[in-house]
C-alpha cells in the first residue's frame, strides 16, 4: 500500500507593517525564540507532516534559514522560497516548490504559533472525499455589515464561524485552483474561499480559540499569556 506523502506549506513572507516593529513579525521575540520558530515547532513534530516548506520574504531568506532553520535543527524543512508580493503569490510560491509526489498539503500562516497536533491530524483525516479540510470556531459575537459607519445588516451568529488554518488540500486540486486564480486574476482572502470558487466542497471542523493569529501589539501580549499554558 503507497504511503501517503504529506506536505506543510508555511506562509511567513508578510513585512507586518501593523506591528509597527524593526523586523517582520513572524521573527520577533516570543518567549526567547522567534516567533516563527514555534509555528515552524507545530509541524515539526507532527507524525503526519513529512516534510516543510517554508515561505518568507526575498529579504530574510538568509536570516530564516541561519537564525531558525539551522539555529534550533528543524529536520523537516524541505525547502526555503521566497513570497510574492501577495499572500496569495506566496502560497502558490510554496505550492510550486513542493514535490510532485505530495498527496495532501497544509496551508497554515506564519503567524500561528498554538496549532495543536491533534487539529492538524483531525485536518488530515477530514480532507477525503471533499478534497478540503479547514477549521474554524464560532462566533462570540453578533456580526454587523457596516457602510459609511451606518449599521448596514446584522448576520445571524449561529451560522457565523471564523476560518483558521492549517487548511489541509489535496495537493494536485488545490495547486491548480491557485494557478488558475493567478492567470484569472481572482483574489482570494483564503485558500478556502479560492478552493470554493473553483469548485471544491470545504469540510469545516471545530478549531481552537487559542489558535490565534498575530498581527498587532495586543496580539503578542496575548500570545504570552497563552504560552504559559502551552
Amino acid at each position: 500500500m503507497k504511503t501517503r506523502r504529506n506536505m506543510a506549506v508555511i506562509v511567513a513572507s508578510g513585512l507586518g507593517v501593523r506591528m509597527q516593529a524593526e523586523l517582520p513579525k513572524q521573527f520577533l521575540d516570543l518567549a526567547g525564540k522567534p516567533l516563527l520558530y514555534w509555528t515552524i515547532s507545530c509541524f515539526e513534530r507532527c507524525r503526519l507532516i513529512d516534510e516543510i516548506i517554508l515561505v518568507v520574504p526575498e529579504d530574510y531568506l538568509a536570516y530564516a534559514s541561519q537564525a531558525i532553520v539551522d539555529k534550533f535543527a528543524f529536520k523537516k524543512i524541505h525547502k526555503i522560497t521566497t513570497g510574492g508580493k501577495t499572500r496569495q503569490e506566496s502560497v502558490l510560491a510554496g505550492l510550486t516548490a513542493c514535490p510532485r509526489a505530495t498527496d495532501n498539503v497544509a496551508i497554515h500562516d506564519g503567524v500561528r504559533p498554538f496549532v495543536r497536533d491533534t487539529l492538524i491530524d483531525a485536518l488530515f483525516e477530514s480532507v477525503n472525499p471533499t478534497q478540503a479540510a479547514i477549521p474554524a470556531v464560532r462566533a462570540k459575537e453578533t456580526v454587523k455589515i457596516v457602510d459609511s459607519k451606518m449599521l448596514a445588516k446584522s448576520l445571524p451568529r449561529d451560522n457565523i464561524y471564523l476560518a483558521q488554518t492549517p487548511q489541509v488540500f489535496y495537493y494536485p486540486a488545490i495547486l491548480e485552483i491557485h494557478q488558475k486564480a493567478a492567470e484569472e486574476e481572482f483574489e482570494a482572502t483564503d485558500d478556502a474561499m479560492l478552493a470554493e470558487q473553483y469548485g471544491l466542497n470545504v469540510k469545516v471542523i471545530e478549531g481552537h480559540y487559542d489558535n490565534i493569529k498575530i498581527t498587532t501589539p495586543e496580539d503578542m501580549l496575548m500570545a504570552r499569556e497563552i504560552l504559559k499554558r502551552w
